[in-house]
């Protein structure tokens, strides 16, 4: 439990996203003062870059019950709870009138990059519990403010943390020289004009993002008779990359891979296997190439999509003390329960407060941020650990520690939803920043 020494503070949470808001909610509900710090200018940014995709959870599983209590005060009417929304449904039909209804407690445009305590760096011992922690917010114009609180919820996810190319955890080879030929994200090819339609593209993963994408890219609507669609596995068997099918709990996600294999069946996908990419090269009559590690190439691409996974952001935290896995940047006493070589989404135990702090008392992990680099990550799983987090800062310990949570097992997780033609976003094959770009992972993406 916090201690209330520093109880003029709010609590401060990081990340404006569907976790990020359900927690400030959590605290407005019990009466807590709470900050949120967006560093997009709307709330939800990482929604909306796959706001096109239609998640495989319906909005039952897609809300807070303390959001809810908090938007019934303003007269919202909650959406059909047997629908599944798209991420822009997600965001209009209630992460946007959630942020509404906290009003001033969110704040925009504000970067949290730095968390201490008070005049303490990470070395100093002395008297750091009794200081609040101090978060350093930079604006747009590069100055930063800093700002106390009593205790801090990061919800930051890690979309904005993809995953290169390369198995070895670093970009490969030409992957900055190429990276407009090369899209971390979604694609969306309902589109204007979309430049996808009768290209060669490449796509690299093998979650269910990659299953996603893959169904995208040979729709009717985008497929035809010059279009090439290479779908490349780093194990040596595609095995169970086509999901749970009829054995998933959710059935939308379970339809993933059923679609994909028929795709596969039409011969409209090529599958290439235990492909390690070491380089982006040069294919000639400005195409891309894809080469291996055992020397093998996949030519001719056009476009390159990376859905390689995610990891999450911790160098702001680098002044305040973590336990984290060695191998998933979890915190140490949940990793054991997500492992993705042992754990499906519906075999993790649920978990609260206790699990998630941090041994600088008063920080927690939330969130897709508390699974690190495990895909396997529920929103609904979320609002249970922000649920135990907010009791526990009310001093609730007693709900605190009531943690309970059913969710539909499966024994392949991960990924986002499924396409559907949706618009917005942008199309894949569009020139794309230097550096990866958020894309959506998880069955609900939870992060900022």
């Amino acid at each position: 439990m916090v201690s209330v020494a520093h109880s003029e503070h709010p609590v401060a949470v990081i990340g404006a996203g569907p976790i990020g808001l359900a927690a400030a909610a959590e605290l407005a509900g019990r009466e807590q003062r709470v900050v949120v710090f967006e560093q997009g200018d709307r709330p939800a940014a990482a929604v909306r870059s796959w706001g096109h995709v239609r998640l495989f959870s319906p909005w039952s599983e897609l809300t807070s019950p303390a959001a809810i209590a908090l938007l019934e005060q303003t007269g919202w009417t909650a959406p059909n709870r047997k629908r599944y929304p798209t991420g822009s449904d997600w965001i209009e039909g209630y992460l946007a009138p959630l942020a509404g209804a906290l009003g001033d407690r969110v704040r925009l445009n504000s970067r949290v990059v730095g968390v201490a305590r008070l005049d303490r760096d990470l070395l100093v011992d002395s008297g750091r519990e009794e200081q609040p922690f101090v978060l350093h917010i930079e604006a747009p114009d590069g100055s930063v403010e800093r700002v106390p609180a009593r205790a801090v919820i990061d919800a930051s996810g890690t979309l904005d943390r993809p995953n290169p190319l390369g198995s070895e955890g670093y970009p490969v080879a030409g992957e900055r020289v190429h990276a407009d030929r090369i899209h971390y994200g979604m694609p969306n090819p309902d589109v204007a004009g979309n430049p996808c339609v009768g290209k060669a593209i490449a796509v690299v993963g093998s979650g269910a993002s990659a299953l996603t994408s893959l169904i995208a890219l040979t729709s009717d609507a985008v497929y035809s008779p010059g279009s090439r669609v290479v779908w490349v596995l780093r194990r040596g068997v595609v095995g169970n990359s086509y999901g749970g099918g009829d054995l998933d709990e959710l059935p939308a996600r379970g339809a993933l891979g059923t679609r994909v294999r028929k795709a596969v069946e039409a011969g409209r996908i090529e599958i290439v296997t235990g492909f390690r990419t070491v380089a982006v090269d040069r294919a000639g009559a400005g195409r891309v190439a894809l080469v291996a590690s055992d020397g093998r190439r996949v030519d001719g691409l056009d476009q390159i999509v990376c859905i390689t996974g995610f990891r999450p952001e911790l160098s702001f935290l680098s002044e305040v003390r973590l336990d984290l896995d060695q191998r998933l940047q979890a915190p140490n006493k949940l990793a054991p329960e997500i492992d993705p070589n042992w754990h499906s989404c519906g075999s993790v135990q649920p978990h609260g407060h206790d699990v998630l702090a941090q041994p600088e008392t008063g920080l927690y992990l939330a969130g897709m941020k508390s699974y690190g680099r495990a895909p396997s990550f529920l929103a609904m799983t979320g609002f249970e650990q922000v649920r135990s987090i907010a009791a526990a800062l009310a001093g609730d310990l007693a709900s605190a520690n009531r943690v309970q949570l059913s969710l539909p097992e499966t024994g392949v997780c991960g990924g986002a939803g499924l396409f559907d033609g949706a618009e917005g976003g942008g199309g894949c094959c569009a020139p794309a920043p230097s550096g990866p770009q958020p894309i959506s992972l998880g069955l609900n993406p939870a992060t900022r």
